[in-house]
């Protein structure tokens, strides 16, 4: 079966617009589907079927479904349901279990845009006999946008490259480390401080104690489509381990990476909860947060070197502890 994987300052202005709160409606949980008998490679009459590879113009066309199909997905309206919606069934063909975390989102301003409190939700995708008692890792990305962006390069640049991860990482074989993949809700700031980060946050809170004891590393992709390096970053102050890792996969596979820290996306809230975590992406662009943050933003071959990076440090993580 196919299986697993899984500082931004702001100066915030009002304005006259005013969005209602709507509880995005999920699909029904949903497990994945039963698998058949492996073939006998002894009886079997056809050529070994290869496993899929990232698919750089795949990612690329969720980029596009996203943010031309959907366009902006303030976290609490109708339409970042309709992203989950679409999503999600693609993440259970790939064999993830795939289930919803409602949370709330305080009323605040949505990068000028005034916004009343709502829900959001996280969807969360958990391979294959997953066992909090053994090493796993999470890879995530944030599924919303600030209320004018469509948001293709913030964020559905990092969520394409989690739904390309889900359709080739292999998790057949017990040397394959677990990876759940998750989609968050609610990262974009409603105000300045600590108003962000909202799904993260609720996420990090319902880990048990062994879910936690059991994590290897947790990478955020957030803003991957742009430029010709890989930024990865750590938290300020925090420990370089994952951050380190990524570096080292670059060098691998010939990746070329920047290092440093941030704290503007999701992995701070389970670097603040003292998990290992890192970002990757966060390259500036002119469209940022804007009505111009399309498509013809997104450099496909930026994809391609994000889903090398990620391909390579997945293969590497290690099986243990």
């Amino acid at each position: 079966m196919r299986g697993a994987l899984a500082a931004l300052a702001v100066v915030l202005t009002a304005a006259a617009c005013t969005a209602d709160p709507v509880d995005p409606r999920s699909p029904p949980v949903t497990t994945p589907p039963t698998s058949t008998a492996p073939t006998d490679p002894a009886t079997s009459t056809g050529p070994p079927v290869a496993a899929p590879r990232f698919d750089a113009d795949r990612a690329l066309a969720t980029v596009r479904d996203l943010a031309t199909g959907i366009g902006p997905r303030l976290a609490t309206r109708p339409a970042y349901g309709a992203a989950v919606a679409l999503l999600w069934p693609r993440l259970v063909s790939s064999g993830y279990a795939v289930t919803r975390q409602s949370f709330a989102v305080p009323a605040g301003d949505s990068w000028g845009v005034p916004a009343r409190a709502g829900r959001s939700s996280n969807v969360v995708a958990v391979p294959p006999d997953f066992d909090p008692d053994r090493p796993y890792a999470i890879v995530g990305a944030h599924l919303d946008t600030v209320a004018v962006a469509p948001g293709a390069e913030d964020n559905a640049s990092g969520v394409a490259v989690v739904m390309e991860l889900a359709r080739t990482l292999d998790s057949d074989s017990d040397n394959d480390l677990p990876v759940v993949l998750v989609l968050f809700g609610g990262e974009e700031p409603r105000g300045p401080g600590d108003l962000h980060h909202f799904g993260s946050k609720h996420y990090v809170a319902q880990l048990s104690a062994q879910e936690r004891r059991s994590l290897v590393a947790m990478v955020s992709l957030d803003r991957v489509g742009v430029g010709r390096t890989v930024p990865l970053y750590s938290v300020d102050g925090g420990p370089t381990e994952v951050r380190d890792q990524l570096e080292r996969a670059g060098r691998r596979t010939g990746v070329p990476t920047t290092v440093g820290t941030n704290t503007g996306s999701d992995h701070e809230s389970f670097a603040d909860a003292g998990l290992p975590a890192a970002r990757v992406g966060g390259t500036s662009y002119a469209a940022y947060h804007s009505a111009d943050d399309r498509p013809d933003v997104v450099d496909r071959a930026q994809l391609a070197r994000v889903g090398r990076l990620l391909t390579a440090w997945i293969a590497g993580l290690p099986r243990g502890r």
